[in-house]
């Protein structure tokens, strides 16, 4: 049967691969790593890209900082620093549940301010997270535990994308806007822009709601000693680790990427001469699936952009979309609900990639300005409904042990209400602030 006029026969078949593998990943029917294994030979077997494109999650820093984050998790947990680390926080943050997890969503956004990657803070944070968990009494797969993983992870996304250089997807879109229509984001005005409801909302959201679902008693604070003298090997851990923080906040001055020097601190704890992860450990203890499941998204983002399938599923939703030019309120609820879907097939980062070059003829069909189309992308690829759309949370969850089911409990919720309750109210601060008029 031949392919309907104006689609090609390596468009269908990469058609078909997406909603193989999106589907998998989306009801969890099979290991995601499996799905991922499963995506690289059907790809390679149907000729959909070149294997540059189809392996392509393998050369990103991405990925190799999800590497990082196993082999730190790892080390973190066999010298004991991060149970150092989560009493420390039980003393501070332990008294109650609602507690621990806004202390946790506010650490996470600190860190936005300081820390370039949403990968990065889920790397460091999330070890720290599990051992904290553990202090409070939350076993391995209990609602305790797990709503703070979730916390963590999402909160190391959704509202710290209000930050420019804090969210990949971010970073995307500003070079698409530069390279295609000479329009540079400033800081400042991008957090005015995005942080009271993005940055501000979307946390408070996330601390609601996950206390409501998730909520559980910790154990009784007094319970919790303080911990004995710091080891020689919780020092020079210590030390790779601020090492590492310290060159991710600095890395528009130095110029290295944020993977690798994730790779450089995982290098240092993989040294046999620093003793910090004996190999037997970490072949032991240390799981790489994350690594391939990871990989397997990214190589399915670059296989959409590449088929040209992405072009095809961003003209086929401008055609169904209602857009009219003055109707400012309708225009900007529809781009917004257009950025999102396409974050279903493209994932979030892939968001900016496929929508930012049709922005003008948006802009054209809908009177908005130019960067006002290009800002509502923000808002919707920060309303996650499913995890494997943020690879973030993805590595989140492997690095906590959470189930998609689990996962799902949160994110469908939290997405609507961002859709909702806090779209509507973004509207309503842009025309305050005047960027319909710009």
């Amino acid at each position: 049967m031949p392919p309907p006029p104006g689609v090609s026969r390596t468009l269908l078949h990469a058609a078909a691969l997406t909603v193989f593998a999106v589907g998998l990943w989306a009801t969890a029917a099979i290991p995601e790593e499996v799905t991922a294994i499963a995506f690289f030979l059907l790809a390679m077997l149907l000729a959909v890209a070149p294997p540059s494109v189809v392996f392509s999650g393998f050369a990103a820093q991405a990925v190799w900082l999800v590497f990082a984050g196993v082999v730190i998790g790892t080390a973190v947990k066999h010298t004991g620093l991060g149970e150092r680390l989560a009493r420390a926080l039980v003393l501070r943050i332990g008294r109650s549940y609602l507690a621990v997890i806004t202390g946790l969503v506010v650490v996470a956004m600190v860190l936005a301010f300081l820390m370039p990657s949403s990968m990065g803070r889920v790397v460091l944070l999330i070890p720290v997270v599990n051992a904290l968990a553990a202090q409070l009494g939350f076993a391995e797969g209990s609602r305790g535990r797990i709503g703070m993983v979730m916390a963590t992870g999402l909160a190391c996304f959704m509202p710290a994308a209000a930050v420019l250089p804090a969210a990949v997807p971010n970073l995307v879109l500003a070079g698409a806007a530069e390279t295609q229509y000479g329009l540079a984001f400033a800081y400042m005005e991008f957090l005015r822009l995005h942080f009271p409801i993005i940055g501000i909302g979307d946390s408070v959201l996330i601390v609601l709601l996950t206390t409501l679902i998730f909520a559980e008693r910790p154990r009784p604070y007094a319970g919790v000693a303080r911990a004995g003298p710091i080891t020689p090997a919780e020092k020079r851990l210590s030390v790779v680790l601020v090492a590492a923080l310290g060159l991710w906040a600095t890395d528009t001055l130095h110029g290295v990427g944020p993977g690798w020097i994730g790779l450089a601190a995982a290098t240092a704890c993989l040294l046999p001469a620093l003793r910090l992860l004996p190999p037997k450990v970490f072949s032991g203890q240390a799981n790489l699936a994350p690594v391939i499941y990871v990989a397997g998204i990214l190589g399915m983002a670059a296989v959409v952009a590449d088929s040209g399938l992405a072009g095809w599923l961003g003209a086929a939703l401008f055609a169904v979309v209602p857009l009219e030019a003055g109707a400012e309120a309708r225009n900007f609820a529809s781009l917004v609900g257009i950025a999102s879907a396409t974050g279903f097939v493209a994932t979030m980062a892939g968001v900016p990639a496929v929508l930012a070059p049709l922005a003008d003829t948006l802009a054209d069909a809908t009177g908005l300005p130019l960067y006002a189309v290009l800002m509502t992308q923000v808002i919707g690829y920060t309303a996650l409904f499913i995890p494997y759309q943020s690879p973030p949370l993805v590595v989140a969850m492997q690095l906590g042990g959470v189930r998609l089911r689990d996962a799902l409990r949160i994110t469908l919720l939290l997405a609507a209400l961002e859709l909702a309750l806090l779209t509507p109210i973004n509207f309503l601060w842009w025309r305050w602030l005047g960027v319909f008029s710009q």
